[in-house]
């Protein structure tokens, strides 16, 4: 499985990706010491503001935005 991190796109690109990742290995980390999943079975990817699901010009459209998704591999 992967967990994907995204954010709005609100600041800086490089410092969104960063963050991006930073929120994908936090969801990792919590899976993996809380709920015991195999941490080898999961990977991250932090996709910053590559890929937003709604708009970037409301506050609830960034809310929307800074988000974590999984994915089957």
């Amino acid at each position: 499985m992967q967990i994907e991190g995204h954010t709005d796109s609100v600041g800086d690109g490089a410092h969104n990706l960063d963050l991006s990742k930073l929120r994908a290995d936090a969801v990792k980390a919590v899976l993996a010491t809380q709920f015991k999943v195999d941490a080898s079975r999961l990977t991250t990817a932090g996709l910053g503001a590559t890929k937003p699901t709604d708009s970037n010009d409301t506050p609830q459209g960034r809310a929307q935005n800074r988000r974590v998704e999984f994915v089957k591999q």
